[in-house]
């Protein structure tokens, strides 16, 4: 599965909201298999938006042709868009499925990690960060993905910004000294999205 995360800051708010229910035309691409986001809660008038494919074939296909008609409709109603393409490497719990319907809040963070140490940023992951976040009471499901270089993706959706906070205030300090964190990154950059159920498709 390839995930895409796109940013933009966001300059007319009702345009942009109005051409992102148009997206709702991804349905009758082929390979595509949902995508969804919202306004980030750190950063007022950014938006994330997350779109899964089967693969970089079904994307390639779908940028080279459709794609551009569906843009037109949000045409100046951003700037400073960012695209990355992450391949899933791992679920954090079993049978990710990329849903948005029952979601509150997603958690998204990039990490650039020292080409040295990606096959234990990676072990790390799995034995200590994807257990922690599954047994937390609120956190659905999740995807790991590996980017361009040592780009890597960690995405978790949650039912609720209260759950994402108690593990945030109880886990993470304790679970970055455990994975060794910083031996394995050189920049974390993450946010958290307030999801737009009008915009999953």
């Amino acid at each position: 599965m390839l995930v895409k995360w796109i940013r933009c800051g966001v300059v007319d708010r009702p345009g942009f909201d109005r051409g992102q229910r148009g997206w709702a035309a991804l349905r009758n691409q082929p390979g595509f298999r949902g995508q969804g986001g919202g306004w980030s809660r750190a950063q007022p008038g950014v938006v994330h938006l997350f779109t899964f494919w089967d693969g970089r074939p079904s994307h390639d296909a779908f940028a080279a042709g459709p794609q551009e008609g569906l843009a037109a409709a949000q045409r100046g109603t951003f700037e400073m868009l960012t695209e990355h393409l992450f391949e899933r490497r791992l679920d954090v719990k079993v049978g990710f499925e990329p849903r948005f319907d029952d979601i509150d809040l997603v958690r998204v963070a990039l990490c650039k990690v020292r080409p040295d140490r990606t096959d234990h940023f990676t072990s790390m992951q799995e034995r200590v960060w994807n257990p922690a976040m599954a047994g937390s009471p609120g956190m659905l499901r999740g995807v790991f993905g590996q980017g361009a270089g040592s780009d890597f993706l960690v995405l978790s959706m949650w039912d609720s910004a209260t759950e994402h906070g108690k593990y945030r205030e109880g886990a993470v300090s304790r679970l970055s000294e455990r994975a060794e964190l910083d031996a394995d990154v050189l920049s974390v950059a993450g946010d958290v999205v307030d999801v737009v159920q009008a915009w999953t498709v």
